[in-house]
């Protein structure tokens, strides 16, 4: 019978990507190929299919005229669209239009594209001197026929962003919401002097435009400006807000959080709630804020979160998207490495990658980095790190580890809720982009339970910097950086110093520990390092090592760990034991997936644990 193996054991023969080896099932390029449900079976003794794709040549840095400069941080639809290299979303307003629901909530992730459709929406819809028809005649939505085009430019548009509105007091708060209201009400001039408006009118108009309003006026302003726009033009408005939880992330985090969710919700009420002088609306964002925090009573609210399929293609890029954006820049060799860096994310039943990552990967030459790290302020979930337990920290270790765990997730969890239990960590992970949902299954309350896993290669980087380091409670960072250069240098000395030193000072006891704590703790440890994609328990020459660091950048060495424990041994049983683990990993060759992927310095330590004590030996 002929030895059949995964895509996965294929994939890391082959060291190319899993997405790939399945591309090549499903061609037919591998011969003997069997389909098992959703799976394919693959003959051990298969070779490599040769790579017969186009292969243009490496990024083209300085194309002149010939393509269009990469929209890096480009948010205005009307500029990226004309002088940037735009992928076309517009087919999100021929779906909406066919849904119609009247106001819309879209949850995202940081840097996947909300702001720019919100101007999209903005500029298709708004009523306005110039013919933005222009904007679209080119684009997809305007093939769609004249039912989509009759609605474009026909609306006013009341548009606010949020993203902003980061203070430290509910006062400054109030003071620049107050001031982003008077700009929006300032940018409709019609009204100042409208003749379908009364005196009343005109003086909450004044009052708005110059920014002289009370907390209760304000919180009206969405009501009384629709109203008015709807009295001048005959036409009820359509009213966008961008980014519309910073100011209540930031009230969490700064202790307004009651001042600015009851704002919040008297302003989306008088807004969004039984408006008649409302057409439609949309919100975006990256929480889903529960209803009965924010949007209470909002029966309207359609809302569409990573979890569900509407729309999920239009925030982010697809795969046919990044291959025809590779080819334009001429890497479309690079497509493979754009997966394993910035794809794996799920929205719905959609494929998608990173949208600012791919961006910044053209940009910078083809060269893979971690672009989304610090791209935005996540802070809470550093005082969520603050209150886990043990087993979330494990939990977060093993999912660095490219395991998949199950967990229940609650897409309309609240800050508070996130404070006084912290397991929902995994929800808020999710939501903001650092988790991906592998499999959904809806629970009996509505909310769901979802097989997690980190998304890609930079996000699992991103987890050094942005999550696991916030266990320095736990972990010192100088420990850590203590612990790196004593690998870099091979100084077995100071590492087994900085080890013993940490066993003595973390843990109380050490009688019953086994190899599977050292592991643990080993693997935590080796999780803070920066620079490497640290593996454990994974297949590489003839068994399995325990940690593999695999460098980020070629010229970094890689680093394999073999950990052994005794219970009563002495200092000369426990060298012994040191030797005999680093005699396993060169006699089962274990640095063979580093060597294949071209790592040409190799550091092997054999590391053995008796209670609170430690020996090392290099090779």
């Amino acid at each position: 019978m002929i030895k059949m193996i995964s895509v996965k054991e294929a994939a890391r023969q082959w060291n190319i990507t899993e997405r790939r080896v399945a591309e090549l099932c499903r061609s037919g390029r591998i011969e003997g190929t069997v389909r098992q449900g959703r799976s394919w079976q693959i003959p051990a003794d298969a070779s490599k299919p040769a790579d017969k794709r186009i292969r243009s040549g490496s990024y083209r840095k300085n194309q002149g005229s010939s393509c269009l400069p990469l929209p890096i941080g480009v948010s205005d639809f009307r500029l990226a669209q004309a002088e940037y290299y735009y992928v076309d979303k517009t087919m999100l307003i021929k779906d909406f239009i066919d849904e119609r629901p009247m106001v819309t909530l879209f949850t995202r992730p940081r840097r996947f594209g909300k702001t720019l459709n919100m101007d999209m929406l903005r500029t298709f819809f708004e009523k306005t001197e110039q013919d933005t028809s222009v904007y679209f005649q080119d684009k997809k939505i305007w093939a769609c026929g004249q039912k989509y085009r009759s609605y474009q430019g026909k609306y006013p548009v009341i548009f606010l962003t949020f993203k902003d509105v980061k203070f430290n007091t509910w006062e400054e708060t109030f003071s620049a919401v107050r001031d982003i209201f008077a700009k929006e009400t300032q940018r409709h001039e019609e009204l100042r002097t409208s003749d379908r408006c009364d005196e009343y009118d005109e003086r909450k108009y004044a009052r708005l435009a110059e920014g002289n309003v009370t907390e209760v006026e304000l919180s009206s302003a969405l009501a009384d400006l629709s109203a008015m726009l709807h009295k001048h033009h005959g036409t009820a408005p359509v009213i966008i807000i961008d980014e519309y939880d910073t100011p209540i992330q930031q009230g969490y985090m700064k202790g307004y959080y009651e001042e600015i969710t009851l704002f919040m919700r008297n302003l989306f009420s008088g807004g969004f709630k039984d408006n008649k002088h409302l057409a439609f609306g949309f919100l975006a964002g990256i929480l889903r804020v529960a209803k009965e925090s924010i949007f209470s009573g909002m029966n309207n609210l359609s809302i569409n979160s990573i979890l569900d399929h509407k729309y999920s293609a239009y925030f982010g890029f697809t795969p046919d998207e990044v291959r025809e954006m590779a080819a334009y820049y001429g890497a479309s060799d690079k497509y493979d490495e754009i997966c394993e860096w910035y794809d794996g994310y799920r929205f719905g039943k959609t494929e998608i990658f990173n949208p600012w990552s791919v961006v910044n990967y053209f940009s910078n030459e083809c060269e893979p980095r971690a672009f989304w790290v610090s791209t935005g302020s996540n802070d809470v979930i550093g005082e969520v790190l603050a209150e886990a337990d043990e087993e979330i920290y494990h939990r977060l270790a093993s999912l660095v580890n490219g395991e998949t765990i199950t967990t229940y997730i609650d897409t309309g969890v609240i800050y508070p809720q996130i404070k006084k239990n912290p397991s929902t960590i995994y929800s808020f992970l999710l939501v903001t982009g650092y988790l991906k949902a592998v499999k959904t299954t809806l629970s009996f309350n509505g909310d769901f339970m979802c097989e997690i896993s980190l998304p890609n290669r930079e996000i699992a980087l991103v987890y050094h910097k942005e999550i696991l380091q916030k266990f320095e409670t736990m972990i010192p960072q100088s420990t850590a950086i203590a612990v790196q250069e004593a690998i870099f240098s091979g100084d077995n000395r100071k590492l087994k110093t900085q080890i013993q030193t940490l066993l003595m000072e973390s843990v109380s006891s050490f009688d019953t520990a086994g190899e599977n704590f050292y592991h643990g703790f080993m693997l935590g440890l080796c999780a803070l390092l920066g620079g490497f994609f640290v593996t454990s328990n994974r297949e590489s020459g003839e068994g399995r090592y325990d940690i593999q660091l695999k460098p980020v950048k070629k010229g970094l060495p890689g680093i394999i760990i073999e950990l052994k424990a005794e219970k009563n041994g002495t200092e000369e049983s426990l060298k012994q034991l040191s030797e005999t683990a680093l005699k396993q990993i060169q006699d089962k060759q274990y640095d063979t997936e580093l060597r294949t992927a071209g790592v040409e310095v190799i550091y092997k330590y054999g590391v053995a644990f008796c209670g609170k004590r430690v020996e090392i030996a290099v090779g």
